[in-house]
């Protein structure tokens, strides 16, 4: 989700650079200044991961993502599951119930048969997993050196049922804000597979389907405002794009972010901010106040919220500002990352 509300002119560049399309601060200027012009429309304007579209009397929501990732295989998992568990996530986001993909497949010239089947094999093992079905799909082939490997786009598709209502655009003074996981994992993960860094502590990433999370939220909390997944530019971004939608102002508490010791040293190392380092298995959950304890019992029960955290709470000071407290008081204004941090992190 990229707001509208972009008003930095795009043509800052002559030609499209790599931060393009890292989800910070370019690409919310591509997405809003060039496709929202030509593309408007009613379902864009919902500002959301997933379209929320009405077929047949059926609310249902329509999401699409590519994955280009570099390296293609990494510790705890490769482009394929990936694939699959982002784009269900996506359809999380919007209050649906997953339930089919597609699954587009760009490979090179060369590339080995047998990694092309553990691929497959992958995403196999993670639509069965999350409950989904992949019902169509794409292959072409693009000569020796044009590409990187392999690219995947997967499309899905999931029932909204008739009260559930999330959106970006609900998020309200006074709201809680959790952080189901631990951050910057999956973005510490490829920068040091890529480089072999060496970190001491191995880093994995932590893509997966939060289809069971969320599904367990939704049944004993029906009034959950906001569900994002914050992959490219990480939290900072995601937090922005949610207090520039909904108009409000988000505080956050810098001693509460839940940060891995891997995670830290990586980025103390390479003089790096988990808040800027994309994920692949979280989520951001803004419930009401009095909705808050239970909410973080529900996610602290599933296998991957464990170390789910309550960081902040939105404002009605400083609309479409996040703010970050530090540990003495003092505060700083969090923006979105500006350039490319880490490219072909999904």
């Amino acid at each position: 989700m990229i707001s509208m509300q972009c008003t930095i002119p795009l043509y800052n560049h002559d030609t499209i650079q790599l931060a393009h399309g890292g989800g910070g601060k370019l690409t919310q200027q591509l997405i809003g200044s060039l496709f929202y012009k030509y593309f408007k429309n009613e379902y864009l304007e919902q500002e959301h991961d997933s379209a929320q579209l009405v077929l047949s009397g059926k609310r249902i929501a329509f999401t699409t993502d590519s994955f280009v990732v570099d390296p293609v295989f990494f510790p705890g998992g490769n482009i394929g599951d990936l694939a699959v568990n982002g784009t269900i996530n996506d359809l999380l986001c919007s209050g649906a119930t997953p339930q089919y993909l597609s699954a587009g497949f760009i490979i090179e010239e060369g590339f080995p048969m047998k990694n092309l089947e553990v691929i497959v094999e992958t995403m196999a093992k993670a639509a069965k997993e999350a409950g989904v079905y992949i019902v169509t799909g794409d292959t072409k082939v693009i000569e020796r050196n044009r590409g990187n490997q392999i690219y995947i786009n997967t499309s899905g598709i999931g029932v909204i049922p008739d009260q559930t209502s999330i959106s970006p655009l609900n998020a309200k003074p006074g709201d809680s804000i959790i952080v189901t996981g631990n951050i910057g994992e999956h973005g510490v993960c490829i920068l040091s597979t890529r480089n072999n860094l060496g970190f001491e502590s191995e880093v994995k990433s932590d893509t997966a389907a939060l289809t069971d999370m969320v599904s367990k939220l939704m049944k004993q909390i029906p009034d959950v405002h906001v569900l994002r997944d914050p992959t490219r530019g990480g939290l900072s971004s995601t937090l922005n794009e949610i207090a520039q939608t909904a108009h409000v102002g988000i505080e956050i508490k810098e001693d509460k972010l839940p940060v891995s010791a891997g995670v830290n040293a990586a980025c103390e190392l390479l003089g790096m901010d988990p808040l800027f380092v994309a994920n692949e298995g979280l989520l951001l959950v803004f419930v009401a106040k009095e909705d808050t304890e239970q909410a973080l019992h529900i996610i602290r029960e599933s296998k991957h919220g464990a170390n789910a955290q309550i960081i902040g709470k939105v404002t009605e000071s400083n609309p479409g500002i996040v703010l970050m407290k530090g540990a003495f008081g003092n505060k700083r204004i969090i923006e979105m990352i500006s350039g490319e941090q880490l490219p072909r992190i999904c």
